[in-house]
């Protein structure tokens, strides 16, 4: 069965973070016009797909996105409306080969990934099954994933001192995905109040966490396990853990690790992530080294892949043959997913398949910078990964991804909640 991109179009509008994006409008076959929102992200992978933006320093300090969306407008429009396509693969494929860099750096994977997203929807729609059901490989069970709140922010994500960019809760002993959201609300507000009772400032981050000016990690853990069990939960893998993103890169300088004002080489980075494991529960680390200390990732995961799970992020960008190396190398047990670090859709499914041969776990992921587009919620649904992190259960932008998955709960009793 083929099908035909009967419109496309965008237009600039702004992310969550007040910067420019694009808006992509795309019918297929004469249907209803579906639309995407491209995400974009603040802490990146140098070897990411590239946006591309104006550097008209006149409009929005050079991050106008108008040539992206002429992009779509002229030639991509002109390249792919009206042409018969076999499925989104093929479309992909085409976007890829018309830009014609390994990053997509001459059309712009903001472009790109906004029409790639926007065909998914449409070809859902055309088909008459929800996003997530015709993003389902096939053999794949789907299922609700564990939500990844990011309570405290700090990193690029906020204007704070501390070196850790995230700091997640996850509801993994919760019976249903709505009861693991009614969790996660319940912690933040608690959390808010803990941080206010201490004389902490409780405005947020880029992601909808708390950014207080807390300067170690081990600090804001110690604040977390109590906001849990001042909710009624239990801090654990048997009810609420702990997830980080320390995003590592970030704090790498000179081949060390400067954090909270301490020096660390790799090997003492690796060993107080043991002590954190130690004291509180953490149960994932993403990002716990720099995306170029790959010797560092293989002895972290020596040190501690048994017992906790390793994600990366920066050293993978959602990138196919990126981590195929990288399992290839021990570097780690699981990936972050993102769809705009990587440029398609097709691409990005290609990689949760790899993973999942490997025996890798999987997390989908939103950009600090974001759009009320749910499309990571039916994405991570319909691949089954059980993992999704979308940022505080606060501000519209998060909320949505969070809203979409019990609609889609309640629309489907039947479909299993956890990490699988």
């Amino acid at each position: 069965m083929t099908y035909r991109i009967s419109s496309l179009s965008a237009i600039e509008i702004l992310d969550s973070r007040s910067r420019p994006t694009l808006a992509v409008t795309l019918a297929v076959d004469g249907a209803t016009q579906v639309t995407a929102g491209v995400p974009s992200g603040a802490s990146t992978g140098t070897r990411e797909a590239v946006e591309l933006r104006d550097g008209d320093k006149a409009r929005y300090g050079g991050l106008g996105v108008t040539r992206a969306v002429g992009n779509v407008n002229g030639e991509i429009a002109a390249a792919v409306r009206g042409r018969e396509f076999a499925g989104l693969g093929e479309l992909d494929r085409a976007l890829i080969e018309l830009d014609g860099t390994e990053t997509k750096s001459r059309l712009g994977a903001n472009a790109i990934v906004g029409v790639s997203m926007a065909a998914a929807r449409a070809l859902a729609q055309s088909a008459g099954v929800p996003l997530w059901r015709y993003l389902t490989p096939e053999g794949v069970a789907p299922r609700l994933p564990v939500p990844h709140f990011n309570v405290v922010n700090g990193g690029a994500h906020a204007a704070n001192n501390l070196d850790f960019q995230e700091f997640m809760i996850a509801p993994l002993g919760a019976p249903t995905l709505t009861e693991a959201v009614r969790a996660g609300a319940e912690i933040y507000a608690k959390l808010r109040g803990l941080l206010a009772g201490a004389g902490h400032s409780v405005g947020l981050g880029d992601e909808g966490g708390f950014a207080p000016q807390i300067d170690t990690p081990e600090d804001v853990l110690t604040l977390l396990v109590h906001a849990i069990e001042d909710a009624g939960y239990r801090a654990g893998r048997d009810g609420v853990a702990i997830a980080l993103d320390p995003a590592a890169s970030e704090f790498h300088r000179a081949g060390f690790y400067q954090v909270a004002g301490e020096k660390l080489s790799s090997d003492e980075m690796i060993e107080r992530y043991a002590l954190i494991t130690d004291r509180f529960p953490v149960y994932s680390i993403e990002d716990g080294l720099a995306e170029d200390d790959w010797d560092g990732w293989t002895r972290l995961n020596a040190r501690l892949g048994e017992r906790v799970q390793l994600v990366g992020d920066d050293i993978l960008v959602t990138n196919p043959a990126i981590t195929t190396e990288a399992i290839a190398k021990n570097v780690a047990n699981s990936a972050l997913i993102k769809v705009n670090q990587i440029g398609t859709v097709t691409e990005t499914l290609e990689t949760i398949r790899i993973c999942r041969e490997a025996g890798w776990t999987q997390m989908i992921s939103h950009r600090s910078g974001e759009t009320p587009d749910d499309f990571i919620a039916d994405l991570a649904v319909g691949t089954g990964c059980g993992q999704l992190k979308t940022g505080a259960p606060a501000r519209g932008e998060r909320v949505a991804k969070y809203n979409r998955l019990i609609t889609i709960e309640a629309a489907n009793e039947n479909l299993p909640y956890g990490l699988g």
